[in-house]
């Protein structure tokens, strides 16, 4: 692999959003004031704005490595896997949540690796995924922020979550079927 690739612009975005990763828990954890958890918010929102700006740089500056299109997916799990246990302290709806994403992305993953297998694969994310990834980090974003929101709004916000998550998931598995069935 060369060095220029492993430290193309899109890869090293995902590589700070990876290292933000444990100062975003340190920071959400220890947060006791409005303030602090407007800070956890900003440092989500910053790495939620590098997801999106490593794909459309890969993308419009023809930047696309190998490495990004393994550390890309990577760096947005574990952001989303980290979001969901941390809100496990505060809105217990959350379990629901992250047993979806758990399940979607175990199921993606199979099925990813049997269309490689079968030398078939997705070109890149399809638009409920994107969809669904973008409610995902509102909702989270708005959870983060307003801690001391009513349990019934956060519950909405949630159920949002897993409803767009749910819809992605199916849409996701009936284009791996259809695809693998071909081949």
């Amino acid at each position: 692999m060369k060095f220029k690739q492993l430290f193309a612009i899109p890869n090293v975005l995902c590589y700070i959003r990876i290292a933000l990763i444990p100062y975003f828990i340190t920071n959400y954890l220890h947060a006791e004031k409005a303030i602090d958890y407007l800070f956890s918010a900003l440092i989500l929102a910053f790495m939620e704005i590098t997801d999106f700006l490593d794909g459309y740089i890969a993308r419009k500056y023809h930047m696309i490595t190998e490495i990004g299109k393994i550390i890309d997916p990577i760096a947005d799990k574990l952001l989303q896997l980290t979001l969901l246990v941390l809100l496990l302290y505060h809105y217990p709806l959350a379990v629901f949540v992250l047993i979806l994403f758990l399940i979607k992305e175990t199921s993606m993953t199979i099925c990813g690796l049997l269309s490689i297998h079968k030398k078939c694969r997705l070109d890149g994310a399809l638009w409920c995924g994107k969809v669904s990834t973008t409610v995902f980090y509102l909702c989270m974003v708005t959870l983060i922020l307003l801690p001391t929101i009513q349990r019934s709004f956060a519950n909405v916000l949630l159920l949002t979550t897993a409803a767009f998550l749910l819809y992605s998931f199916i849409i996701y598995m009936r284009t791996y079927h259809q695809m693998l069935k071909r081949r």
